[in-house]
């Protein structure tokens, strides 16, 4: 499918997705994969090659880049686009999309020769799709729509206003960065040197998603010294670690796990478990939108290792480490709301029905929003992200590009 506003859109996306930027969680190097390092270098060049203005790389990895204001205004906001160019942690060698002209809305699409389908008994969503070109995985790989549809919209945004010079625009910035899957890409995001009023992340999912409220979240990991003695001679002197950690997470509500709830309710998310009778480690993911009650869960872990520990001879067998990743952009958004407005705005000119709700996650803009710069996320179009069945509308991968070029006009207004 050729895109006659955006030539290179599609050809860019899956010229991006080939390449494996798959970030790496037990690194010490920022960024974590020198794949994500070759990737953003390709990628300045490309900007540079655009005619974007101070091209440069910052010392956290992300790729800063401009675009001069061709108006005289000085009430014209400053705005700036943001992606990432890491995947999540599964399969990302060797994608090979496939790409389904004109998808029906109920067919089954077979992925490859994987085994693997998408179905519309499993995956609803497909029949908003019908006439559309859907761009899938072969099953064996994710795809890497997140975010680089995001990347592949915004560079295409900028090709279009370069080449087309009598697009009115005021002062805009471009920022694509390392390590949003893993949770540090953005922990020490430069606003001041990137220069915004506001800006955007272009990390969202499926077509009008607005996204200004996110979780409050947070990672704990609980590890538990135990005391192995044979079984035969353990009674009053083994503490088996495993044991432990089964009774310390029996504490936590049975409610309050990712599959018992929806909307705005948080929960404890037990990500991995493991050990023997003499050492045993849980790592847990702590979410609420609400930041007391975020607050009260955390508090809660520490709560529970304290009374085990009592029961212990107040020895110190369990250790509760907790590292907040990000807050509730909400806090601050809510007393600016420039930059959700303009985009509200530029999707209802568009025809684009805004979904404006609590997100139960997190994007890069939670944290640069904390940092100073006001970043609610738009959507990219990504479909059953992070794994194998992932997909993206080529459509609407041209309305999210739209939507970019759409608020840059709505901001002269």
């Amino acid at each position: 499918m050729i895109n006659e506003k955006y030539p290179e859109l599609m050809n860019r996306f899956l010229r991006y997705v080939k390449i494996d930027t798959q970030s790496d969680e037990d690194s010490k190097t920022i960024p974590s994969s020198p794949k994500e390092v070759a990737f953003l270098r390709d990628l300045s060049m490309e900007l540079e090659t655009l005619g974007l203005e101070n091209v440069r790389t910052m010392p956290d990895g992300y790729v800063f880049a401009e675009l001069s204001a061709n108006i005289d205004d000085d009430n014209v906001p400053t705005i700036g686009f943001i992606a990432h160019v890491d995947t999540a942690d599964f399969n990302a060698k060797q994608v090979n999309p496939q790409i389904i002209p004109n998808y029906d809305g109920h067919s089954e699409i077979v992925l490859g020769d994987s085994g693997y389908k998408l179905t519309v008994s499993e995956f609803p969503s497909l029949k908003k799709y019908m006439g559309h070109t859907l761009i899938t995985t072969d099953g064996t790989t994710l795809l890497g729509a997140d975010d680089k549809a995001g990347v592949a919209e915004i560079v295409s945004a900028i090709q279009y206003l370069v080449t087309h010079p009598d697009v009115k625009h005021g002062a805009l910035r471009f920022a694509f960065g390392p390590d949003e899957e893993i949770g540090i890409g953005a922990d020490h995001f430069d606003t001041d040197a990137f220069g915004a009023d506001f800006a955007y992340t272009v990390d969202g999912g499926p077509l009008g998603e607005l996204e200004w409220e996110t979780f409050n979240a947070a990672d704990a990991r609980v590890t538990i010294a135990g005391r192995n003695v044979h079984p035969g001679t353990a009674k009053n002197s083994m503490i088996n670690a495993i044991q432990v950690a089964m009774d310390f997470h029996s504490q936590l509500p049975d409610h309050d796990r990712p599959e018992n709830t929806e909307g705005i309710e948080g929960f404890w998310h037990l990500m991995m478990i493991e050990g023997t009778p003499e050492s045993a480690t849980m790592r847990y993911i702590v979410r609420d939108h609400n930041r007391k009650q975020f607050e009260n869960r955390k508090q809660k872990l520490v709560d529970i290792a304290e009374q085990f520990n009592q029961r212990f001879a107040h020895e110190q067998r369990i250790t509760v480490t907790i590292n907040d990743q990000y807050y509730n952009m909400g806090e601050i958004l809510k007393d600016d709301m420039r930059s959700v407005n303009l985009a509200e705005a530029a999707m209802r000119s568009l025809d684009i029905k805004p979904i404006i709700e609590p997100v139960r996650g997190g994007t890069d803009g939670s944290k640069i929003t904390f940092l100073g710069l006001p970043t609610p996320n738009l959507f990219a179009g990504g479909e059953n992200m992070h794994g194998r069945f992932e997909y993206v509308s080529a459509q609407v991968m041209t309305q999210a590009t739209d939507t970019i070029l759409k608020i840059i006009a709505l901001s002269q207004q």
